[in-house]
């Protein structure tokens, strides 16, 4: 029998139980051997749905008794992402980390400098930051047609993460620890754009306007459920976001990327399956509810590449140093969305800082 990569997981919420489902039965080279969540509603989801799991309510508590710990899945609440890979990295631990590594982008090269310093001491070390859309089949065939040429240079990239909305009021809620609207849902495009248009992309200027048009109790938390952004690079390229918390019929994410020689699109008229409803007032498809509906997949495929990284000792599929670029540009899409003002850069992507006069 091959050898099993023991996993432990941080965090039982919403994500944290999916990863968990997926480690604990559509992993076939991992083992979940334990789980940690400070809630103890997770703790009882676990005793029912992971009986074999054992169970700790901290995260230091996980790492001090579970010595055959191999790695660890962080999807806890994002404050504690950093300092829990930080933990994990220094005992030696392979990490995957639900994105983003924090909300504050320096907190999230701490992350990164961590990892240069404890690779020397772990050589066969691997840490990663969860960004599923690379994991999913259709953006993994539009990046290889990209880069083929099919499509000649990418120049234009428009992207957009639209969740349905929800009448609870939880966006709203969630808005204090989010770190708005473009960090929470921009950054997966964010990380496309960089991906498709190249990890080198040096940023020439960033813009962007929002509106609440139906939660108007985020701007309290200077946040919207609506928002554009405009990302120019250096070189003649551009990127185009669209994030929406406010989609009627279900989540919307899609992706268009346009070439000197033509264009692809990924999910541009979105469905749930190939079923069509025939109705006395027409023809229609269903769609994804929500975001785990349509990237379930590329979050199973995830956690399989992932572990076959940690145990063949493979590079990994992409750099964590790309996590801090996407929050980075995130918090300026928020900045320049809060303030009305265009952020300039320098062609070695240093912030042109405004004098007095203006210039």
């Amino acid at each position: 029998m091959s050898r099993k990569l023991k996993i432990g997981i941080a965090g039982l919420g919403r994500m944290g139980a999916r990863h968990a489902n997926h480690f604990n039965a559509l992993t076939p080279r991992a083992e979940l051997i334990a789980a940690c969540s400070p809630a103890p509603h997770e703790l009882e989801w676990a005793a029912t749905n992971l009986p074999d799991v054992r169970t700790y309510s901290s995260f230091d508590e996980m790492l001090e008794n579970e010595t055959a710990l191999e790695a660890v899945v962080i999807a806890s609440i994002t404050a504690a992402h950093a300092e829990q890979a930080i933990k994990a990295m220094q005992k030696g631990l392979h990490v995957l980390c639900e994105k983003p590594l924090s909300i504050d982008a320096e907190i999230s090269q701490t992350v990164v400098d961590t990892y240069a310093k404890s690779i020397k001491q772990y050589p066969s070390q691997k840490v990663m930051c969860g960004f599923s859309r690379r994991f999913d089949a259709s953006y993994q065939d539009a990046y290889a047609k990209t880069r083929s040429g099919l499509i000649g240079r990418p120049t234009i990239f428009r992207s957009q993460t639209c969740d349905k909305r929800d009448p609870s009021g939880f966006f709203i809620n969630f808005a204090a620890s989010s770190g708005g609207i473009f960090v929470d849902c921009s950054v997966h495009d964010i990380d496309l754009a960089l991906w498709f248009l190249g990890e080198d992309s040096v940023i020439k200027s960033i813009s962007a306007v929002g509106v609440s048009a139906v939660s108007p109790g985020l701007d309290a938390h200077n946040d919207r459920d609506n928002a554009v952004g405009f990302v120019e690079f250096w070189g003649g390229k551009i990127a185009y976001f669209y994030t929406c918390r406010m989609m009627a019929a279900g989540q919307e994410d899609s992706t268009e990327i346009i070439g000197t020689e033509g264009k692809l699109t990924v999910n541009m008229q979105p469905q749930m399956n190939l079923v069509s409803i025939y109705e006395s007032t027409g023809i229609r498809k269903e769609i994804p509810q929500n975001y785990y509906d349509r990237f379930r997949e590329a979050l199973v495929n995830e956690a399989n590449e992932f572990v076959a990284c940690c145990l063949d000792d493979k590079p990994l599929p992409l750099k964590l140093s790309g996590a801090v670029s996407a929050v980075r540009i995130a918090h300026a899409l928020q900045e320049s969305m809060i303030s009305g003002k265009k952020i300039d850069f320098d062609e070695a992507g240093t912030r042109i800082v405004p004098t007095l006069n203006g210039h």
